[in-house]
């Protein structure tokens, strides 16, 4: 196999547990360049932990993540500035600007100072966010944070970006730019690892989904071959029908009608 076609996130034989819980159970994976991976999953699926293991936040794994050919457990975190991160629930410095925030983000990331600032205010402005740039981060809404947080993400030109819930907040218009910013960014080889519960969003972006539930991976391949393996329509039937949840519409029945009873009426 040749440099180029080496998987940027190898995975082999993962296994987490919390305390009594078993968390991933055996995941192997491999992602190449220029993939958008839908991973999806109920919450508890083990997502998170399997993202968090690869950016070396969570530790006391067992099995083998290899991020850009390395084991990430030789202890170099060189790897790390190659990477960007949009975590699901994010801590901003609410007392910084903008301007303070993401170049004090893209110095930890090796950029110069002025560098991160031209860069940041370019993107800020693109954004429709430039009147706000030397504005404190509380007084912004969370669709502006999100926008900062995507920034902050990618303002290091990384190879492989992480991203939970990253359409959090944006109004239609942003949702759209941002779609087409994972797509131009996957066509010049970044990779894109994608986490979301907006199933119509996922379907519409990935070019690979793998579904993860109960800590295994139960689905792995493009929306069409999940549609000819599951036979169903949409992706949230075929999350609903490989994570066994088809009793939503019982659920929401019964939710209904304990909203009606009693209730007083003319």
């Amino acid at each position: 196999m040749g440099l180029a076609e080496e998987p940027v996130i190898s995975i082999s034989g993962l296994w987490m547990n919390y305390s009594d819980r078993m968390v991933l159970r055996g995941i192997d994976l491999e992602v190449h360049r220029g993939q958008i991976i839908g991973y999806i999953g109920p919450n508890g699926a083990g997502k998170s932990t399997t993202v968090k293991i690869m950016l070396g936040l969570v530790e006391g794994y067992t099995g083998t993540v290899r991020i850009f050919g390395r084991d990430i457990a030789d202890g170099d975190t060189a790897y790390k500035r190659r990477i960007g991160y949009v975590p699901e629930i994010a801590e901003l410095y609410d007392s910084l600007t903008a301007r303070e925030y993401l170049t004090f983000i893209g110095e930890l990331y090796g950029m110069k100072r002025s560098e991160a600032d031209i860069k940041a205010e370019k993107l800020m402005t693109l954004l429709n966010l430039d009147k706000a740039y030397d504005m404190r981060i509380a007084s912004y809404s969370k669709g502006m944070k999100q926008k900062v947080l995507l920034i902050s993400s990618m303002l290091h030109d990384p190879d492989i970006l992480f991203l939970d819930e990253p359409l959090s907040g944006l109004d239609a218009n942003s949702v759209m730019v941002v779609k087409e910013i994972f797509a131009s960014l996957a066509a010049k080889g970044k990779t894109i690892f994608y986490s979301s519960h907006i199933m119509d969003v996922v379907e519409k972006i990935s070019s690979r989904i793998i579904l993860l539930s109960g800590g295994d991976i139960v689905a792995d391949g493009s929306f069409a071959q999940l549609q000819e393996r599951s036979r169903e329509g949409s992706l949230e039937e075929i999350f609903n029908q490989l994570t066994g949840f088809d009793k939503y519409r019982d659920i929401a029945g019964e939710f209904v009608a304990v909203i009606g009873e009693g209730a007083p009426h003319e």
